[in-house]
């Protein structure tokens, strides 16, 4: 099949540029970047399908380095088929799948019946991420050799920390073995036991047990500390405070090999928004104070913060719609974060090619998989975006089975009308294009 984009602004993330250019797709891949001329040559070959661009940003497959697919066995949250429908929609041509499902993702038959299954109905490419501790318990290492193998791509006890030190090192040194990387969950578990909430005012007017930013600081200097001890590769996962954002900053100027990714929540909300006890703003990391949210914007400007990812976290009504304090923790974004980051772009805090780093090439290059690049010969991953529709959340139309979404509601600017993998056209907004 070929397919031809025309009139579009390309966008290289990875080259931090932009251009006025057609795409060509055959076979699955990217064979060509056409100028004007090249590209009426093109029509006359008659490619199977034109679509105008005109007036949208053709950019790599957005990659979701942190999301939860829940299975398996947590299938009445989400399911890889529904995950992946959903990411298809948020522009997601490749998620990465946290390992906290039932049973937990820690040894090659769980690794690599995700995969099978994937193959077998998922819309995207999804990559497993394994438990770096058996049943992410923090005791003893899973077998990293074994999993990668399997087709793991990290280690990761998202949900959980690992709160021993010595445990985080020795699963530094051995992942450094393989070149492999660790995705940190931080949070010190004696500080932010029992809390529900950011500690702060919002948390004291509602009288509800509050999480201090020190438990994330502490996790977060530890663990940056055991990385420069033993040069492995480090990547911490949602961070939500200033105090991360300044620890992460110094390491890099040290040296240090650490990555990191916010969500696009700690962006675009405060812990203001549990007013009224609404559960769906309930995560943890739980929303920060407004010094908090600007440092997050200020490390996203500078680099300090490499990736935007979703931290997609669906559950049922069951495990909502109940007391704060009983809520379950998690939100669901795969199907917001292209009108949030689109606000980083309106703000200037960000271009769009360098919105689409931290969705695109920054996690590709981050988690070592393909994509994040228009490089003539690879897999054809496209996301095309139409920065200028917009569109009202309406969380009870979401793919995903999840519909926990404190931005269910907000009207958004910025939408992926179009994601296309591996040549194939897997989700369209057909208003944002123009007949042919």
């Amino acid at each position: 099949m070929k397919l031809l984009i025309e009139n579009g602004l390309l966008v290289h993330p990875r080259e931090n540029r932009e251009e006025r250019a057609s795409l060509l797709i055959a076979e699955g891949r990217i064979a060509g970047i056409l100028n004007a001329e090249e590209t009426a040559a093109a029509k006359r070959s008659e490619p199977d399908q034109i679509i105008d661009a005109s007036g949208l940003i053709v950019a790599p497959g957005l990659i979701d380095m942190h999301t939860h697919l829940r299975e398996p066995g947590q299938e009445y949250k989400e399911t890889i088929q529904s995950g992946s429908r959903a990411a298809a929609a948020g522009g997601f041509t490749a998620v990465a799948c946290m390992p906290n499902t039932t049973p937990p993702n820690d040894n090659a038959s769980v690794t690599q019946s995700i995969i099978e299954k994937a193959r077998d109905v998922a819309l995207c490419r999804v990559y497993p991420v394994a438990c770096i501790t058996a049943g992410s318990k923090g005791e003893h290492l899973t077998e990293f050799g074994d999993l990668l193998q399997s087709g793991a791509i990290a280690f990761s006890d998202d949900g959980r920390p690992v709160e021993q030190s010595d445990v985080m090192r020795r699963a530094l040194e051995y992942a450094k073995a393989f070149d492999a990387l660790i995705i940190s969950h931080a949070e010190d578990r004696a500080l932010s036991a029992g809390g529900v909430m950011h500690e702060g005012r919002v948390s004291t007017r509602l009288g509800l047990p509050g999480i201090p930013r020190s438990a994330e600081d502490i996790a977060v200097f530890r663990d940056v500390s055991l990385c420069e001890l033993t040069g492995s590769r480090l990547h911490i996962a949602h961070v939500s405070t200033k105090g991360a954002v300044e620890i992460i900053r110094e390491a890099k100027a040290r040296g240090v090999k650490v990555t990191a990714e916010t969500a696009p929540h700690y962006f675009s909300l405060t812990h203001e928004a549990v007013e009224g006890f609404d559960t769906d703003a309930k995560m943890n990391p739980p929303l920060r104070d407004d010094e908090d949210v600007e440092a997050i914007k200020i490390g996203l400007k500078d680099g300090t913060i490499d990736a935007i990812a979703t931290d997609h976290a669906p559950h049922s009504e069951l495990e909502k719609k109940v007391e704060f304090d009983q809520a379950a923790f998690g939100i669901v974004g795969l199907e917001t974060s292209v009108g949030l980051t689109m606000e980083l772009a309106r703000q200037n805090i960000l271009s769009f090619s360098g919105a689409l780093q931290k969705l695109s090439s920054n996690p590709a290059k981050i988690l070592k998989i393909q994509g994040g690049t228009l490089e003539i010969g690879i897999p054809a991953d496209i996301t095309i975006i139409d920065p200028h529709l917009r569109r009202r959340v309406d969380a009870a139309r979401f793919e995903s089975k999840g519909k926990n979404s404190p931005f269910d509601g907000w009207m958004l600017t910025g939408v992926a009308v179009m994601t296309i993998c591996a040549g194939e056209i897997i989700w369209k907004v057909d208003e944002a294009f123009k007949p042919q």
